[in-house]
């Protein structure tokens, strides 16, 4: 993972940009559910 823990370069692989979208959509669904779990407090 280190080597990959640089600043951006003129040709990142493309798996960097999925991992990049995969976890947002990850942290956002987290968010969601926890917005849920405290709605029903």
């Amino acid at each position: 993972m280190s080597e990959n823990a640089r600043p951006r370069t003129p040709r990142e692989p493309p798996m960097a940009d999925l991992a990049f979208v995969v976890t947002t959509i990850a942290v956002f669904a987290l968010v969601v559910l926890v917005a849920k779990g405290v709605a029903k407090l």
